[in-house]
């Protein structure tokens, strides 16, 4: 039995269905955006890509973490 995901990433599945790209496609998105600052990517992706705030937040949040885990 695996484990329930939790956090960011239980919004994934949802995302991917709603919006039509692959996880790792938004993520790219949002790595290559000249913004840096949470709040600026999730607004970023909101208005530029049609996101819900929550799946937005979930995206950025999960990508964020993931870039300051490979920092240190």
């Amino acid at each position: 039995m695996t484990a329930a995901v939790k956090g960011p990433a239980s919004y994934f599945p949802s995302i991917e269905k709603k919006y039509g790209r692959p996880i790792a496609e938004w993520k790219d998105l949002i790595r290559s955006s000249p913004l840096s600052k949470h709040m600026e990517l999730v607004t970023w992706l909101k208005t530029e890509h049609g996101l819900g705030h929550g799946h937005a937040n979930a995206l950025v949040a999960h990508t964020l973490a993931e870039d300051t885990a490979k920092e240190g």
